[in-house]
């Protein structure tokens, strides 16, 4: 977990939302002609070991989908094509290389973000993502992820809502600073993935709990690029 500076605003990777329909969860095996590369559990498998696809033909994601562990087959927005990949790789510089950034992921506080229960961003906020937009002013991206968190207390349909609207709210403030709209992907997993895991005791709303819970509120912003 690394809390958000002005000078050190490194890039992650990319995932872009998506709803999916049951599958048994087991781990992938990819088979690409004449090999055979085992893949974490990113994506449900059937009985045949492939992935399992909804009515609509959209892949299974399991609950430990990252955007690292995207695939070509079910997310082609974010991965190349092996032999496109392969090309990209084998073609000459015209040039100096680019600098790839090493794969980070920033994350917000949403405290230091929003007020309680809130969705509106406070000055602080603004200034923190201000601080970020200007540290990624000489990247070359193709996408940013929003991905909001919520604390468990509330129920899980509202704290959901509550944190797809802090990441829409992140969205909003970057394309006011010039980031194109259509390159800023958001979603909320609600109390998905805590970081304080069973450390804080207790159910009722007490200045304690808001208070030890506060790590599982947060909006975690992921980029890929160059510089």
């Amino acid at each position: 977990m690394k809390k958000i500076s002005a000078k050190n605003t490194l890039m992650g990777m990319i995932l872009i939302p998506a709803m999916f329909s049951g599958a048994v969860l087991a781990q992938e095996t990819v088979i690409d002609k004449d090999k055979t590369v085992k893949k974490p559990e990113a994506y449900g498998v059937d009985d045949r070991g492939v992935v399992a696809r909804n009515t609509t033909g959209l892949c299974w994601r399991t609950g430990y989908w990252t955007p690292a562990m995207a695939i070509h087959e079910c997310d082609p927005d974010l991965v190349k094509k092996p032999e496109d990949a392969a090309a990209a790789a084998g073609a000459p510089a015209a040039g100096a290389a680019a600098a790839k950034t090493a794969p980070e992921k920033i994350t917000f506080s949403a405290d230091a973000l929003f007020d309680f229960d809130s969705a509106k961003l406070k000055p602080n906020g603004v200034q923190s993502l201000n601080e970020f937009v200007n540290g990624i002013k000489d990247l070359k991206y193709d996408t940013i992820i929003a991905v909001g968190y919520a604390d468990r207390i509330g129920s899980d349909e509202y704290n959901k809502k509550l944190s797809i609207r802090r990441a829409e709210s992140v969205k909003a403030h970057l394309v006011s600073r010039g980031i194109e709209p259509s390159r800023i992907f958001v979603d909320g997993k609600g109390e998905a993935n805590p970081v304080t895991g069973n450390s804080c005791v207790g159910d009722k709303k007490t200045k304690a709990l808001i208070e030890c819970l506060a790590p599982d509120r947060r909006v975690e912003i992921e980029v890929a690029g160059t510089r």
